[in-house]
């Protein structure tokens, strides 16, 4: 039987006061992480934006969207990964409509 792929979409809010480089660190372990266990479509850098209120006292994060594919299974261990991650403030993930 053919495993079962399902399209995600996922956004990162990540620490701003981190440097270029390593905000950029980050989004390649996300995104090897995520090419790993499905297909990236899609990677959109939103930049840095004042958040609507304060997360650990900070201001302002480096958002990311990235829209995915993948098995049924991977979205919790990805959510686990951005939890034991410095540098991420926020994250969500959401299951997509098909086409």
């Amino acid at each position: 039987m053919a495993e079962h792929i399902n399209k995600y979409e996922t956004i990162m809010v990540l620490d701003s006061s981190k440097t270029e480089e390593e905000i950029s660190a980050l989004l390649e372990k996300f995104k090897s992480l995520i090419e790993k266990h499905g297909e990236i479509e899609s990677v959109d850098e939103w930049g840095k934006r004042k958040l609507a209120y304060p997360i650990n006292f900070m201001n302002e994060g480096y958002y990311v969207l990235v829209n995915f594919k993948s098995n049924p299974d991977f979205p919790k261990e990805l959510e686990r990964v951005y939890g034991i991650t410095d540098g991420v403030l926020r994250n969500i993930v959401v299951r997509r409509e098909e086409d």
